[in-house]
């Protein structure tokens, strides 16, 4: 049996730097399991972070985790607390409410600009996560219908050519990953939002920017009104 510590490959064997878990690609895989587990409420608001269990069940040491837990601070998603560590973020229906106005006006001049300026390919793209979307949908595969339509408000921002407006709906979008979920909770509310992306990816495959400035605005109105009724 060949030791694990030989220096001395056998024939025909991997050289043992290939099985080496690169740093980074760990460090992206805890975020987003961490990120994960937030969105669908694992990590309740206002939780504080047991370190050590949150390492045990991940199956990761703490300098990884505490580095993951750095990057969902800085996103929004959690708090760093003197004495208390990480502890999940809570919003009240105040925070909800004056971010998602916020969004709202982004994603309105975004998909306004986006109709102007963007490339065929480019509005084929956000078509083409707009089929994916139908897809989860008719799955019933809640987490990732939801990664795809936050892949698709995020495309959207990104077809309107202004990092300025791409930088801060990403902060927003962000910080209301888990607020967002929840008003996808239900048959009839996921039913509804479904409703209206398919208008919008009906006024972005024609162009029609106040079109879809004014159903992106309703889909965060009602989005909004849905929160409301699960929080």
């Amino acid at each position: 049996m060949t030791s694990i510590a030989s220096t001395e490959p056998q024939a025909g064997a991997a050289p043992l730097e290939n099985f080496a878990i690169p740093r980074q690609s760990l460090h992206g895989q805890v975020v987003t399991r961490l990120r994960d587990m937030v969105t669908e409420g694992h990590l309740a608001p206002g939780q504080r972070i047991n370190e050590v269990a949150l390492g045990q069940a991940l199956g990761v040491s703490r300098t990884p985790l505490r580095e993951a837990l750095k990057t969902l601070a800085g996103e929004g998603l959690v708090e760093l607390v003197p004495t208390r560590g990480a502890v999940v973020r809570s919003f009240s229906l105040k925070d909800i409410a004056d971010s998602m106005e916020v969004l709202k006006a982004l994603e309105q001049l975004a998909g306004r600009r986006a109709c102007a300026v963007a490339t065929e390919a480019e509005i084929a793209h956000v078509l083409a996560l707009h089929e994916e979307l139908r897809e989860r949908y008719a799955a019933g595969d809640r987490l990732p219908y939801f990664k795809t339509n936050q892949a698709i408000h995020s495309a959207i921002v990104t077809l309107a050519d202004n990092p300025t407006l791409l930088r801060m709906h990403e902060i927003l979008q962000a910080q209301m990953k888990r607020i967002r979920f929840i008003g996808h909770e239900g048959v009839e509310k996921w039913a509804a939002a479904m409703a209206e992306h398919e208008e919008m990816a009906a006024a972005l495959a024609r162009r029609d920017g106040e079109a879809l400035a004014e159903v992106i605005g309703r889909h965060h109105d009602l989005g909004l009104e849905r929160i409301r009724e699960a929080y």
